[in-house]
């Protein structure tokens, strides 16, 4: 088995040295390859606890799930044939030589044995402010090849696609065909009987995968059982241009799509092919909202493309466009993260933006769009209220319409007579089936979702100046803050978003959550003229944050500091509902500077080596609300939170994508939570959100 030198990032396999790597700004635990969307959402597995250290070559790329969606490079070079992506065995390596990642892109630099050199990108593009294009399920490979030693050389490139990528079950027959549309060559694969709105270990049960390539002068292409067409690459470097017609399983002769490409004569100017791999389905997800029966929701993209092939060439003949949007994009989080906190900062950010966005589905129509999010990993719940929240930072600061989208099916369902609870509802189902909870069994997080979700309507309105959101909702969002007048200044004993520590009563932080929520009524009833609403709203939540700091605050403690539930002053726990005081610009006018000031300086004297613990029940942490926690301290302390958790992205022995959950004096999972790319790493632009 592989393992990684933690000094000098050698990845040694059966004891051969198959090259030194470096990785720029770090080494993730799992390193995003095609993450677009929650079905194409392909990674490498990095962390020394199940991946190869982070080199392409000599591992199959997973589906977060770690079911492997088997993509292969290879390169023949004056008939030598190398791999540089996948694990087919008896394969010789190229050598990696560095590795950088972006927001959008990950970049990888191969030696091909001391003759060219190969800059590999993943670029999984992404367009906050364009619809059109984030709506498409696709994502870029580019291979770009040159000569290293100033010789000319015959080179011939390859890759493919297993028919994994269309399935969670491997015992599921596939079909497949190839073809060319708008000087673009493609295969594409699909179940052969679909059931929309369905999943089979997380993987769709309906659409078409495409994989594809410019249709060009050398171009070969073999669909066939994995053997048979890698061998023809191997041994040829070039493919027969015919098809398997044997439909058969997944498993069964492992059916695969491969691109075979004659570069000819490589010298100093680099040769670039492009390649996209993406998914389309008309249909995407259910909603009990209006009416009495389940609404289908058409994929966002069909608003804007009358058929698969369409979408499927725009795409690709689109790549200069998409590419220069990415580098902007790349280049406004790097400058705003390295202004406000530097550079372990921007390892942070940069990380998170794919991962946020891969857990989005963009759906409705060009007019009236609506997202749904899965919470990946932990439940595949579909429109958590508390994953929403921590994610709403990098929303804010990307395009602040987003979260109209996101909230817009909670609002149908619960407006519509769906929900029978009196407070907001904490989901709506499994992805892609938002059904709701007619009978009111939602997960019971009451004092966490009505604190959440009038919260984030303010946000929205705040940064959008959209008055006529907050009358539209009115009605309800007064519901909820009936619920926080009755219920947040003594929380009885309830689970919050950290649901996975276990209930508790009197809690610190959830009380305070839903006393800023209160604030945050009166601020909504002033924009809409309902004064007499806001002066009771604004009297109460400014008595109750009187109180919770008396109940809340062990001021005897050396150094004082707030409590994790009322009343047990050796307990402790991250303030990060504090955050939101600030996010909606109520500041000092309404927490005293004393606040933060207090919890800013006692954080650094319950760090371990990795994080600050999120409270003193146990030693892990989250990176979501340590972020927000950071954003409202000190430079000192936000320094310290954010030079920790960069530290651990580099070293931590996790192999999946970046947890928001790892034991601090470790740096590994918790025992049975190996939470893995979830949205909530949004979370992590609370700093460039606020106001």
């Amino acid at each position: 088995m592989g393992f990684k030198d933690a000094l000098t990032g050698a990845f040694l396999f059966g004891g051969l040295a198959l090259g030194v790597s470096t990785f720029s700004p770090a080494r993730p635990p799992a390193i995003p390859l095609a993450v677009r969307a929650p079905y194409l959402n392909t990674w490498l597995n990095a962390g020394s606890d199940g991946g190869n250290g982070g080199y392409l070559a000599g591992e199959w790329p997973v589906f977060w799930t770690q079911q492997i969606t088997a993509w292969t490079g290879m390169i023949r070079v004056d008939g030598t044939t190398y791999q540089w992506m996948g694990a087919v065995s008896n394969s010789q390596n190229v050598n990696q030589t560095e590795f950088s990642y972006t927001s959008t892109r990950s970049n990888f630099v191969m030696n091909v044995g001391g003759q060219v050199e190969m800059n590999i990108t993943f670029l999984s593009p992404v367009t906050p402010n364009d619809l059109k294009r984030q709506s498409l399920t696709f994502s870029y490979l580019d291979v770009g090849v040159h000569s290293l030693d100033g010789a000319s050389h015959d080179v011939q490139l390859y890759a493919d696609v297993s028919g994994e990528w269309a399935s969670g079950n491997l015992n599921s027959v596939i079909e497949w065909d190839y073809g060319t549309s708008d000087g673009v060559a493609y295969h594409k694969f699909n179940l052969q009987n679909q059931t929309e709105i369905s999943e089979s270990r997380e993987l769709p049960n309906w659409g078409t995968f495409y994989w594809s390539t410019g249709d060009a002068d050398g171009l070969t292409y073999h669909s066939g059982s994995d053997v048979t067409v890698r061998t023809a690459f191997k041994n040829e470097g070039v493919l027969p241009n015919s098809k398997d017609t044997d439909f058969r399983a997944v498993n069964n002769n492992w059916p695969v799509f491969g691109f075979a490409k004659d570069l000819g004569s490589v010298s100093g100017d680099s040769v670039n092919t492009l390649f996209t791999i993406g998914l389309t389905q008309d249909n995407a997800v259910q909603l009990l909202g209006e009416g009495s029966d389940l609404t289908t929701y058409p994929s966002l993209w069909t608003s804007y493309f009358d058929s698969d092939l369409a979408a499927v060439t725009f795409f690709y003949n689109d790549f200069a466009t998409a590419a220069g949007l990415a580098t902007d994009l790349d280049n406004k989080v790097a400058s705003d993260s390295i202004a406000a906190a530097g550079q372990d900062y921007l390892t942070i950010t940069s990380l998170s933006v794919r991962q946020t966005f891969g857990a989005l589905q963009f759906t409705g129509t060009d007019s009236d769009p609506v997202v749904f999010l899965k919470e990946i990993s932990s439940n595949s719940d579909i429109q958590t209220v508390d994953v929403i929240f921590p994610a709403i930072p990098l929303i804010l600061y990307s395009n602040p319409n987003l979260l109209n989208y996101l909230l817009k099916p909670l609002f149908l369902n619960q407006e519509n007579g769906h929900y029978p609870n009196t407070n907001a509802i904490h989901d709506l189902g499994t992805f892609p089936l938002a059904k709701g909870y007619p009978d009111g069994t939602d997960e019971p997080q009451p004092l966490e979702e009505c604190g959440n979700m009038i919260i984030m309507v303010l946000a929205y309105a705040q940064r959008t100046k959209d008055n006529d959101y907050l009358n539209q909702h009115y009605e309800i969002l007064q519901k909820w803050a009936g619920y926080l007048i009755d219920e947040s200044l003594i929380p009885m004993e309830q689970i919050s978003t950290d649901d996975f520590a276990g209930p508790l009563a009197n809690q610190t932080n959830l009380a305070i959550k839903g006393i800023i929520g209160l604030r945050a009524m009166a601020e909504i009833s002033d924009l809409t003229g309902h004064a007499d609403d806001a002066t009771n709203y604004l009297d109460t939540a400014t008595s109750y944050l009187k109180q919770w700091q008396v109940l809340g605050i062990n001021s005897a403690a050396d150094p004082p500091h707030t409590t994790l539930s009322y009343g047990n002053g050796s307990s402790h726990g991250l303030l990060y509902n504090l955050y939101a005081n600030s996010l909606l610009g109520f500041g000092y006018d309404f927490v005293p500077k004393s606040v933060y000031d207090t919890q800013s300086y006692f954080y650094s004297t319950a760090a371990l080596t990795y994080c600050v613990p999120l409270d003193s029940r146990h030693a892990y942490s989250k990176t979501d609300w340590q972020l927000w926690a950071a954003a409202i301290s000190s430079e000192e302390t936000r320094k310290d939170f954010i030079s920790r958790i960069a530290n651990w992205i580099n070293v931590t022995p996790t192999h999946r994508p970046f947890t928001d959950l790892y034991d601090c004096a470790t740096g590994d999972y918790p025992p049975g939570l190996q939470f893995a790319a979830r949205p909530v790493v949004g979370g992590h632009f609370a700093l460039l959100a606020l106001p």
